[in-house]
């Protein structure tokens, strides 16, 4: 009976040593991102009935026509989003005629642009000039905002469209970076092959 008590105090004096040797220290496991699958980078030309102007988009792309704005019907035909299911974003387009509105349309882009001053570490403004008669500016926004895109074109008598890019998931720009990079090289493709049509 000794023996068996020798025994298993020798054997619990072991395991206590042993557990409590040292203290394992556990470290979380280091935040990973999906991997994101590149498209090839190849354009099409949007060329529709419902607008006045033309450009070309990445074919990984497809563009939606707006048939509702807020249960009504949205106020010109050429309302529609350059939607990119691969990335989970939109363009939202919404065009507009100038007659004598063209000093309120470009105030309320800078003003819409401007919203994003709450959230954005900066602004940067392009402006837009190209010989075919195609005018505007380029917001490019970063921090952690819900457009980091915006631009309009225009001519500034008759056309003027507003552009906004969207992503369909939380403002975290350090994990967007990547996606909205290869993006914007595309969305000013499309700015620089947009056209008025005659």
């Amino acid at each position: 009976m000794q023996k068996y008590k020798f025994l298993i105090l020798l054997l619990g004096f072991c395991f206590l040593f042993t557990t409590c040797n040292e203290e394992v220290i556990y470290a979380p496991k280091p935040r990973a991102f999906p991997k994101v699958e590149y498209p090839s980078r190849a354009f099409q030309k949007m060329d529709v009935s419902f607008c006045q102007f033309s450009f070309e988009y990445p074919t990984y792309a497809i563009i939606e026509q707006d048939t509702a704005f807020f249960d009504e019907k949205p106020v010109n035909p050429c309302w529609f989003d350059v939607v990119m299911p691969s990335f989970n974003a939109k363009l939202h387009c919404s065009f507009y005629p100038v007659g004598n509105n063209f000093d309120k349309l470009k105030t309320d882009a800078f003003d819409l642009a401007g919203k994003h001053n709450i959230k954005a570490n900066f602004i940067d403004e392009l402006p837009i000039q190209k010989p075919n008669g195609v005018n505007g500016f380029v917001f490019d926004i970063e921090g952690p905002v819900a457009s980091p895109f915006q631009f309009y074109l225009t001519d500034e008598k008759n056309h003027f469209l507003r552009a906004s890019l969207y992503f369909n998931t939380q403002a975290r720009p350090d994990s967007l970076a990547p996606v909205f990079n290869f993006i914007k090289e595309d969305m000013m493709h499309l700015i620089n092959t947009f056209e008025w049509k005659q």
